[in-house]
């Protein structure tokens, strides 16, 4: 607008004075010369921002900035996860040995230790009793029985040098004699047999441990018939039978540690392998691994609980699991080069833990690999790489 201004009043200086043609000629001059100028101008200011080759010059794309992780190479531990319940490692059963009879007494509780031996109950015991004290008096009667025969005997020895005994006469009192003898001994087995068998009308702890369940209660009527009576384990231990696929059961030695969690629990308890299945569920394809464990109140038999087995070690990358990527083709990640170009890496992957993914093969540790936005990447893209310290 002031270019305009200008160029009029140079016009009206100039014009000043002249005819109307050569004013109308004057002006129409004068408006071409602004125009031009106004030109000049604008083409002046398009080649500022230009370059001075006269073509225009391009804008630089905007590269991507991604996250790169360098993870080295790690001790990683090889972690087998499975399932399973609670039991148990010995666990026995106690019955009635005896001929048995009505319950009299229930000495323990379900959770109650006991020692080997200790009385767990009594069965009512009256009739046995009077059997045995009538087998006692017919041991008394045999004794005086065998004491009379052997004092005849010794009599009748002292008349032989006499002639008033005859040798077969001795010979018959030797014989009452050592059947009275044997008599005595008849009456002390039946005795003996009959306090056994009072005896065994007290069920008893064959080991110390820890009673599991008891299913028995005064006045109840029990025989050899019946089930278990009292369950216990075996000084209190326990154990998880963990349900594992065959191909991890080949990776299990005895002796591998291992951490129980009982479901429903933030504690876990530490074991070890004592047992790996010998067979393998044809239908299922599993075996079993029992893992020892101590005595605590929280390790109910029955209960569910998931394990971690540790298989050992391996040395091998690291990488969080945003890094690793899968498709149709396999598991893979993306790689940054020198030149700060994606490329992709096929690698294979092995144990998969809350630390990350161990990486078996593909990858020796040093390569920059982009942490996560990978699902925006394409192999031969160029980025700029910002990289985080691996974790450890």
């Amino acid at each position: 607008m002031n270019i305009e201004q200008g160029f009029s009043r140079r016009n009206a200086e100039i014009t000043e004075g002249l005819p109307d043609g050569e004013l109308l000629r004057s002006r129409r001059r004068w408006i071409w010369i602004g125009a031009a100028v106004l030109a000049v101008a604008i083409v002046a200011s398009i080649f500022l921002f230009r370059g001075r080759g006269g073509a225009p010059v391009a804008e630089a794309p905007v590269l991507p900035r991604v996250t790169v992780i360098v993870p080295g190479r790690q001790a990683v531990a090889g972690v087998i996860n499975a399932t399973g319940s609670l039991a148990a490692r010995r666990e026995m059963p106690v019955g009635i040995a005896g001929e048995g009879g009505m319950v009299s007494q229930v000495l323990v509780e379900a959770g109650d230790w006991v020692a080997a031996g200790e009385t767990l109950a009594t069965i009512e015991r009256s009739v046995q009793v009077q059997e045995s004290n009538a087998l006692g008096a017919s041991i008394a009667v045999a004794q005086a029985d065998a004491a009379l025969a052997r004092a005849e005997l010794d009599r009748a020895q002292a008349l032989v040098s006499r002639g008033f005994i005859s040798k077969a006469d001795i010979d018959r009192k030797v014989a009452a004699r050592d059947a009275a003898i044997a008599r005595v001994r008849v009456a002390e087995a039946q005795l003996g047999q009959a306090r056994a068998r009072i005896g065994r009308l007290s069920i008893r702890a064959p080991a110390a441990g820890l009673i599991l369940t008891r299913a028995l209660e005064p006045g109840q009527i029990v025989g050899p018939s019946n089930a278990a009576l009292f369950r216990i384990a075996r000084g209190g231990e326990m154990e998880m039978l963990a349900r594992l696929a065959e191909q991890d059961l080949a990776r299990l030695k005895i002796g591998m540690p291992a951490t129980v969690t009982p479901t429903g629990m933030r504690t876990a308890f530490q074991g070890k392998v004592w047992q790996l299945s010998p067979v393998i569920d044809p239908n299922m394809r599993q075996g079993t691994a029992r893992i020892a464990l101590a005595y605590d109140p929280a390790l109910r038999p029955g209960g569910f609980a998931s394990a971690s087995i540790v298989s050992g070690t391996v040395d091998a990358p690291l990488l969080p699991e945003s890094a690793v990527q899968s498709d149709a083709q396999g598991n893979f990640v993306y790689v940054v080069g020198p030149d700060n170009k994606v490329a992709r890496r096929p690698v294979k992957i092995g144990e998969v833990s809350d630390a990350g993914i161990a990486i078996t093969s593909g990858l020796a540790g040093d390569e920059r690999v982009v942490l996560s936005a990978g699902a925006f990447l394409n192999a031969g893209d160029q980025v700029i790489p910002e990289r985080q310290a691996a974790r450890r």
